[in-house]
């Protein structure tokens, strides 16, 4: 029989019968009743302020299971100002650090108390492309050549005005010879004269002609070549 909870009216007489029933369905109920074991806050939701605190209760599995509500708090008057901080000193930047290009620039500060201590990040450049082919080299031209004082190393000079590579040498002059001693006057014949004339330029007859064709550009070798040659020239060329 289940539980009625209207049962006994008042002031009516008690039976056993029903009575028993009564009593067997309470205690199914009492039975029916889950056994609780454990106790969890499933979430506490913040409320606006002035409303009343709410809580919810539920039973799943034997763990009773509790949801708040909390009011926050009226918002409060200001307060005092607090006391006045440390000065400011200085700014020191600590480190500029390059990153990755395409990476995005940082900066880093702290406050010691007196200083504020900067760390900068700086991406470097991406690559740039290959550049445009220079325009072709066509000639070499001699600008000048100028004479040295005695001693002096020879020198050359190379400039290359996006065409034409240009030239400027520096010889140095040969030194002065020693006074020859007075001969007795004579003849010189036609034969004599020419013998003479033959043999002056025999000490630069070793001296091989270059015989090179300059790239386009030239190289810093091919110039280095020319220059050599010429040095050598200059030294057969001495007296």
């Amino acid at each position: 029989m289940p539980y009625d909870p209207a049962y006994p009216p008042t002031n009516a007489e008690i039976e056993s019968a029903p009575m028993r029933g009564q009593l067997n369905g309470l205690k199914d109920l009492i039975d029916a009743i889950q056994t609780i074991t454990a106790a969890q806050i499933d979430a506490v939701n913040t409320l606006p302020p002035g409303e009343p605190a709410t809580v919810t209760l539920g039973v799943s599995g034997g763990t009773l299971h509790f949801t708040f509500g909390l009011p926050q708090g009226q918002e409060g008057s200001s307060g005092n100002d607090g006391a006045e901080g440390p000065p400011f000193a200085a700014a020191v930047v600590d480190a500029v650090n390059t990153l990755p290009a395409g990476d995005p620039a940082t900066v880093e500060s702290t406050f010691d108390g007196s200083t504020v201590h900067l760390t900068f990040g700086i991406p470097q450049g991406a690559d740039g492309g290959d550049g445009m082919d220079g325009p072709p080299f066509a000639d070499a031209v001699v600008d000048a050549v100028n004479t040295l004082p005695p001693g002096e190393p020879a020198t050359v000079e190379s400039t290359f005005d996006g065409s034409t590579v240009h030239l400027t040498f520096g010889i140095p002059a040969g030194y002065d010879g020693a006074s020859g001693s007075d001969g007795a006057p004579g003849e010189v014949s036609l034969q004599q004269l020419e013998d003479a004339i033959s043999d002056t330029s025999a000490n630069s007859n070793g001296v091989d002609t270059l015989g090179m064709v300059v790239s386009e550009p030239p190289t810093q070798a091919e110039v280095q070549q020319i220059a050599d040659k010429l040095d050598e020239l200059i030294n057969a060329l001495r007296r």
